[in-house]
């Protein structure tokens, strides 16, 4: 998530991984959670990737946020703070899952981010969603999120990736029906407008054929040397991608209020692009006296919290 920039296609690095056989489903109460998955409409979103003591933090520390990502599930498996979900008792996940229902916040899990590369690496994509998808259930969660950063697949312009993204999210929607489970995508900003680089179109082309499927887009406005200030962030990013700032990527074919302005919380947290959570406020200000209410993402828990949020909202939310 954090590390992604298009310029610089990354290596994977080898993740460690508990295997990824979907284990018998929970008890019943976690499932039927689930089914009150419904997205709302607009999204504050917080990853969390570094370990926590008892996985998630107790919903009081949250307050401001309505979604809850935990990260990653990856093609060798879940691992990181999805892994520890996994692990815990079922009793433990109800009685978690519970608290932050009764506090307004989804948990989801987040697939990929930046050192898994399923296209290059070969993976099928529909066993790899129906594999993804069976996992959401078993373990009780409200959705999946997708942080897709294959730049090498992307980058080569032959299709392969767009189609890859595109049959992974259809197959994931026939397990995890729309407005019973949340699926988002995290796309990088440069990929939701026409550019050479990606000749095949990128999520301009998978917007185009799978949209209608995805409630929203966690945009990451970072780690591509734009985005650092109101205006290239949300009226005209110029630079190597133009095109991108928030209000001209509805002019390639994607509703402005599925964008969800995505931020590192730190200086830690990504290598460029970063604001203060006050600057971002600004931002959003003017972003919604526009007629924007698509919400914030931030990476990462613990540095993204809820005083980062009530600053990042502007006082507008």
């Amino acid at each position: 998530m954090f590390s992604s920039t298009i310029t610089s296609v990354l290596v994977a690095l080898a993740l460690a991984s508990s295997g990824f056989a979907a284990p018998a489903p929970a008890d019943g109460d976690v499932s039927a959670l689930s089914a009150r998955a419904v997205a709302p409409p607009s999204r504050f979103v917080i990853y969390s990737d570094n370990f926590i003591s008892g996985v998630l933090p107790p919903a009081s520390e949250l307050k401001g946020f309505n979604v809850f990502a935990l990260s990653f599930l990856t093609t060798k498996g879940a691992v990181d703070q999805a892994n520890n979900w996994a692990a815990l008792p079922a009793a433990k996940k109800s009685q978690r899952k519970n608290e932050y229902h009764k506090a307004g916040i989804k948990v989801i899990a987040s697939a990929f981010g930046a050192t898994d590369t399923p296209t290059t690496s070969g993976a099928n994509a529909v066993n790899t969603a129906n594999t993804m998808a069976r996992w959401i259930k078993a373990h009780g969660l409200d959705g999946i999120d997708v942080d897709y950063e294959d730049l090498a697949a992307m980058n080569k312009g032959d299709g392969k990736a767009e189609r890859w993204v595109s049959d992974f999210t259809r197959t994931l929607r026939k397990t995890l029906p729309k407005g019973q489970y949340i699926l988002s995508h995290a796309p990088l900003a440069p990929w939701l407008a026409p550019h050479n680089q990606f000749k095949a179109g990128a999520y301009v082309k998978i917007n185009k054929d799978v949209g209608s499927l995805i409630d929203w887009y966690n945009v990451q406005f970072y780690n591509q040397g734009l985005y650092s200030d109101c205006n290239s962030l949300i009226s005209s990013s110029g630079g190597a991608f133009p095109g991108t700032s928030l209000f001209e990527i509805p002019k390639h074919g994607i509703p402005l209020n599925k964008l969800v302005i995505g931020k590192p919380a730190t200086g830690s947290d990504g290598s460029n692009g970063i604001m203060s959570s006050g600057a971002l406020g600004e931002c959003v200000k003017k972003a919604k006296s526009k007629g924007w209410k698509g919400g914030l993402m931030v990476w990462q828990f613990p540095h993204g919290n809820s005083a980062w949020m009530h600053s990042a909202k502007g006082g507008v939310f």
